[in-house]
């Protein structure tokens, strides 16, 4: 009786391994992974921005006319330090020393406010700096509003109770920005404009 031997190396080479494809988990783990790294850069990018405001804050003040708007620029300078020191706090929390990376978006709008306080002056100067001021608050909502949503995934619940104070911070300053303007000085701007036009159509 002629019977075949199994040939233990094709048994072993039947066994096919299977291919080398992640699974499920350990393709979650590299996304946390890549959340996490994506957390620490714009954690980076928000505390540049807001150490420049730091500087930019005080520039605006010497320009403005209202004493109502002086006031709100003021109380957001003093809450901008305030944020530095928090941002500086989930640093820690993350067992980091804290790390600026220029935002290029929050360049853009010191510049652009710059800009236009030196193209207006008086009311409507005012007027430009709450508009270039409210530009920067939604700018920073948006950051703090992705940063928080990131630490809860992540699992970093200090983290983000640190950074929704701040949030919730950067909301009750834009909406100051919005009353202080709608109260006065949109209204003394327009009435500005029509002076300037009337003077110029007298010396017409």
């Amino acid at each position: 009786m002629n019977t075949k031997t199994k040939n233990p190396t094709a048994s072993k080479g039947a066994a096919k391994k299977p291919s080398e494809k992640k699974s499920p988990a350990s393709s979650k783990g590299d996304s946390k992974s890549g959340l996490q790294q994506l957390f620490e850069d714009e954690l980076k990018d928000i505390y540049w921005a807001e150490k420049a405001l730091t500087k930019a804050l005080p520039k605006m003040l010497k320009k403005i006319t209202s004493s109502e708007l002086a006031e709100a620029v003021e109380n957001h300078l003093a809450e901008t330090e305030e944020h530095v020191t928090k941002v500086e706090e989930v640093f820690e929390l993350l067992g980091q020393k804290a790390q600026a990376k220029k935002c290029e978006a929050m360049d853009g709008l010191i510049k652009e406010a710059e800009e236009l306080m030196s193209e207006n002056e008086g009311v409507t100067r005012d007027a430009a700096i709450i508009s270039a001021a409210q530009k920067v608050e939604h700018y920073e909502i948006a950051s703090y509003g992705t940063l928080v949503a990131f630490a809860k995934i992540l699992g970093l619940d200090d983290a983000a109770e640190i950074l929704e104070s701040i949030l919730e911070q950067e909301k009750n300053a834009d909406q100051t920005l919005t009353e202080v303007a709608e109260s006065a000085i949109n209204i003394e701007a327009a009435g500005e404009d029509e002076e300037e036009d009337v003077e110029e159509e007298e010396e017409a």
